[in-house]
């Protein structure tokens, strides 16, 4: 196999996080809503202290995170979650952009079918929205603004603290689907205002299988969302099912981590990045970054290589470099970027691109030269 350099689908568990989990199913097998023994109560115990450290990577309140499977769940839950609100509130219009994640996406198309209305912001050629043009687009009936923070594809961050901060002084809610910025963009997501914001452990470290979304008070209120699936009250009954508690306690772990590292992680990843395009300029590859490099996060990297069909690309460096060409969640379609289509680029150039993303470990310097050769051989 190849040097794995597909962050953005998903991250090596961390070590640490892994040791956290071993030791949960060896030795903390209960049942965190036992309430009658002490294996419950050590479960449940382990669970708040994961929650806390969730909150404190976040800077929310505890009590504000509720624990998913996955931000694509936290994401369903956010949106569908809101219906009844919205329709006892009067309140059926919402607003979003057209680069978002399948799982916002596809809950908005559901919540069409049942007479809400969406408004769909495209980005400009750079992967940005402008904040100017959805705060344009609210009306006294609008329920909701979702913008990611991080688009997965270009790596793109968007206007999210401009429009949060519009959005406290309006009734409307804001959602932020923070599963590419979450243990990155630490400082920002604790400044942010906002009222729902979903994350995923495994784009962070931590474990495949567990998220959480956090449900913060507006106006001394929690959000009014409302389940979306029923049988239990786990979660304050916002989500039912046994509590997974060696997952929980793995994102726990993983938050602690990263609230300890993320600035020596961040230079990690910037170096990474340097490395990257230094090389590919080095040999003289064509390339054209899609994605606003001023705004663009430091893992994240969009390159369409002139001349070269990426899905040729991606076979022809399997074994030097693991890449894709966009989200994992489409990875089975061979349809373009719907992403880079929003952005108006040429088809040719949609053709030609690659996502590359990375973590803290450094890139290996000769699969990167032996890239960037195969490249330039046939441009």
């Amino acid at each position: 196999m190849g040097f794995y350099l597909d962050y953005n689908a998903s991250t090596p568990v961390d070590e640490r996080v892994l040791e956290t989990m071993i030791d949960v199913y060896r030795n903390h097998y209960g049942n965190a809503d036992s309430r009658t023994h002490q294996f419950g109560s050590d479960a449940k115990n382990l669970v708040e202290n994961a929650r806390q450290s969730v909150a404190d990577l976040l800077g929310v309140r505890r009590e504000a995170v509720c624990f998913t499977s996955c931000s694509t769940e936290s994401n369903n839950l956010a949106i569908l979650g809101l219906e009844e609100y919205g329709r006892r509130s009067g309140r059926m219009h919402i607003i979003t952009t057209a680069i978002e994640h399948k799982s916002v996406l596809e809950p908005l198309k559901i919540l069409e079918q049942r007479g809400f209305r969406v408004d769909y912001v495209r980005p400009y050629e750079d992967g940005r929205i402008r904040a100017d043009e959805v705060l344009g687009l609210l009306r006294s009936d609008t329920l909701l603004v979702s913008v990611m923070h991080v688009n997965n594809e270009t790596g793109t961050i968007q206007p999210v603290q401009e429009l949060g901060e519009a959005l406290t002084k309006t009734g409307v809610y804001f959602h932020v689907d923070a599963a590419q910025s979450c243990g990155k963009l630490v400082e920002e997501l604790q400044k942010l205002p906002y009222d729902l914001l979903s994350l995923s452990a495994h784009k962070m470290y931590g474990p495949q299988g567990i998220g959480a979304l956090v449900i913060n008070y507006k106006n001394g209120r929690r959000a009014e969302v409302r389940p979306i699936m029923y049988g239990g009250g786990q979660e304050k009954g916002m989500r039912p099912g046994t509590v997974p508690t060696a997952l929980i306690a793995g994102m726990g772990t993983a938050a602690d981590l990263i609230l300890k590292e993320y600035r020596e992680n961040g230079r990690k990843y910037a170096e990474n990045k340097r490395l990257l395009l230094e090389t590919m300029d080095r040999h003289g590859v064509q390339y054209r970054i899609n994605g606003a490099p001023e705004y663009g996060i430091d893992n994240t990297v969009n390159l369409s290589f002139m001349n070269y069909d990426s899905e040729a690309l991606m076979l022809s460096v399997r074994d030097i470099l693991e890449i894709s060409n966009g989200s994992a969640c489409t990875s089975h379609s061979y349809a373009p970027s719907y992403v880079l289509e929003a952005m108006g680029l040429p088809r040719d150039r949609i053709r030609e691109a690659v996502r590359i993303s990375w973590g803290r470990e450094p890139i290996d310097a000769e699969a990167l030269d032996q890239m960037a050769e195969i490249i330039k051989r046939w441009q």
